[in-house]
């Protein structure tokens, strides 16, 4: 390797969840921050979490119905 254009590998890098677990991994930073881990992940808790705040998935629904029952109608 080259010396002096490798960043600096710090072995045991903080990684912090917003769940609130730490935990130690190889990295070129010192601190890295992440919004989802495999400790609150939905794939690997089995715990589904539905985010429907502009009421989008109710919106579908009706659409779909809708369109259901025209067809029958035609």
């Amino acid at each position: 390797m080259k010396a002096d254009i490798h960043p600096t590998y710090y072995a045991s890098a903080k990684v912090v969840c917003a769940c609130g677990r730490t935990f130690t991994v190889g990295s070129t930073k010192e601190k890295l921050e992440i919004e989802i881990c495999s400790n609150c992940h939905p794939f690997y808790t089995g715990n589904e979490k539905i985010l429907d705040a502009a009421g989008r998935v109710e919106k579908f629904k009706a659409r779909k119905s809708k369109a259901a029952t025209t067809k029958k109608s035609k």
